[in-house]
């Protein structure tokens, strides 16, 4: 670890993991509980093009990334709320527009190798430039989850009960949306577009297993998403290996272990249940609240 910190790269590299490990978790809570759990994989297809733009035209690949994916990202919502085919076919039309578009929008420039770096992750080619946009970006969407949080939670929850609630449904969707678009593009030069939808949900996944209530949750997912970018970063310093497979599949190991430890606790709590029996049974309402509490 001492070692790795001696390089400028490296140092950039750490702070952009630390990032990526608190955002994506963080938004992919909201989109897991909407049962989106491949909005991410879309978006990265759809950003694909934006790539392929910024090369196209010698601008920013992020900027080009950025743009089109929210567009991308406010097209998903609107189909999926006035299609009748439903979400997952609006979803596989622009994965696969977007996908097509980024290929053939790359074919025949020298970006080829660039592309592959956004495509499977080169975390240590960030430039302190670009941690500075990262950084921005991150704190953009976390200062979205810390202000909207209630009002998505009970969107996420039912849309019905949400608009009964006289909250701005429409608009709360595609506000998730764009802010899994900008964490798709955070994430994207760590991660790597064909992965980084998996930071979005494997630690949720893992928090779901140790945690009852959605606060929780959400904070648990947070620590697993940056204990797995951190340690997969520095594995991948010591070991030479590729970053971006690094941390996902040390976020899967982590829900392995989470799910082992979860059936336990189940158990034992399942034991505990005949000394609790002559408790009131709490109420959907009480029962929303200590969820909104955490």
């Amino acid at each position: 670890m001492t070692e790795m910190l001696q390089y400028d790269f490296m140092r950039i590299a750490l702070v952009m993991a630390v990032l990526i490990g608190l955002t994506a978790p963080a938004v992919g809570t909201f989109i897991v509980q909407r049962k989106l759990s491949l909005l991410g994989d879309g978006i990265g297809h759809i950003a694909l093009t934006g790539i392929g733009l910024g090369l196209l035209t010698g601008n920013s690949p992020i900027l080009g990334a950025l743009l089109v994916s929210v567009l991308g990202a406010v097209a998903i919502e609107v189909l999926r709320a006035r299609s009748r085919s439903g979400a997952d076919v609006a979803l596989a039309l622009l994965f696969y527009g977007g996908l097509a578009g980024g290929v053939l929008l790359t074919n025949g420039q020298d970006g080829g190798s660039s592309l592959q770096s956004y495509l499977f992750g080169s975390i240590s080619s960030v430039s302190a430039t670009d941690l500075y946009v990262v950084a921005g970006l991150a704190v953009a969407v976390l200062g979205i989850v810390a202000f909207f949080g209630r009002e998505l939670f009970l969107l996420c929850q039912d849309e019905d009960v949400a608009r009964a609630a006289g909250l701005p449904v429409r608009f709360l969707s595609i506000l998730i949306a764009a802010t899994a678009a900008v964490t798709v593009v955070i994430s994207m030069r760590a991660i790597g577009l064909l992965l980084v939808s998996a930071l979005m949900v494997v630690p949720v996944a893992a928090a779901q297993q140790l945690t009852r209530g959605f606060k929780s949750t959400m904070l648990v997912a947070m620590g697993v998403g940056v204990l797995s970018a951190v340690s997969g970063l520095v594995g991948s310093f010591e070991y030479d290996l590729p970053p971006g497979p690094s941390i996902v599949l040390l976020a899967l190991a982590v829900f392995v272990v989470a799910t082992i430890g979860g059936t336990v606790l189940r158990r034992r709590r399942t034991r505990t249940v005949p000394a609790t029996a002559d408790r009131p049974a709490r109420t959907s309402v009480e029962a929303e609240a200590e969820v909104l509490g955490g």
